[in-house]
């Protein structure tokens, strides 16, 4: 069984992966205490994701497997996903 499971995480981390949820709920956190307009720092945090996202994309191949496949594994548990935290932790692993 844990054979079976390595290989769908590997499998899995060969893309990036297609839908991760975008970080827009901890904006209205940001927008409280700076004073902005709720819909600033959403919009700026959907830009930091679609920028991630980006990056990732032309990036992917330059990150190790084994990289790929733990830090797709840890958005996958707990908290809001991300492509920020994603491409965050590939670069600290480099």
């Amino acid at each position: 069984m844990i054979v079976l499971n390595s290989q769908l995480v590997v499998a899995v981390a060969d893309q990036v992966p297609a839908k991760l949820i975008l970080r827009g709920v901890a904006s209205l956190d940001a927008a409280a205490t700076t004073g902005l307009a709720v819909e600033q720092p959403i919009k700026n945090c959907m830009n930091d994701e679609q920028q991630a996202l980006q990056q990732l994309g032309s990036q992917w191949s330059k990150f190790t497997a084994s990289s790929r496949a733990s830090c797709s594994a840890n958005e996958s548990v707990g908290g809001t996903p991300s492509y920020v935290s994603l491409l965050t932790c590939l670069q600290m692993a480099q």
